[in-house]
């Protein structure tokens, strides 16, 4: 199994995130920001990765801090559990839709952060949750994961849809990404013979 457990303790935020990147979808979320953890339940269940993440942050401020930092969390978390890379497939790629909206994520562990993010939110809020959270998540998580993360919702109306396709196809493409490609049989995914 490839696990790792890490924490990041600042001033402005406590998290704790443990991976399995090959677990079975469960997930044990508490991040004291609610749309945050059921985006996070979308990325372990169609991921297969088990998540468990506690974070305790400033919410009393707002809800920014606690979300970058636990987008950084799981970023290093999900880099210490893939380790070497040897075997993995390294790219992911994943459609999914719900009702009207129709998102795409593309991922290349590829040792190099990078992020193309385009979401054209319907909405500034989704309940009390703030949109431009989503790409602080995000930005966390390639910095720290050292991947290249495309991101692009294609159409929705509907914000929660939006947001939704967005994080379930990022779980499925981050499966694809990490899976063992039975072809490769430890061998390092790229020319340069290291990523």
């Amino acid at each position: 199994m490839r696990t790792a457990e890490v924490t990041r303790n600042t001033l402005e935020t406590q998290i704790t995130v443990k991976v399995n990147l090959d677990g079975t979808g469960q997930a044990n979320l508490n991040t004291g920001v609610p749309f945050l953890d059921h985006m996070l339940d979308q990325i372990a269940r169609h991921g297969l990765i088990d998540l468990d993440i506690v974070a305790k942050g400033d919410l009393h401020i707002d809800a920014h801090h606690t979300v970058e930092d636990t987008g950084i969390t799981l970023g290093q978390a999900i880099a210490k559990a893939v380790g070497d890379k040897k075997g993995v497939r390294r790219y992911g790629h994943a459609y999914v839709p719900l009702d009207e909206a129709l998102s795409r994520v593309v991922v290349d562990l590829s040792g190099r952060p990078g992020i193309e993010y385009h979401i054209p939110f319907t909405r500034a809020q989704i309940g009390q949750f703030d949109v431009d959270l989503f790409l602080e998540f995000f930005r966390g998580f390639v910095n720290h994961a050292a991947c290249t993360l495309h991101i692009d919702n294609l159409r929705g109306t509907n914000s929660h849809h939006q947001a939704e396709t967005v994080f379930k196809a990022f779980g499925r493409a981050l499966r694809m990404a990490v899976e063992f490609d039975p072809r490769m049989a430890g061998q390092m995914p790229s020319t340069k013979g290291t990523l």
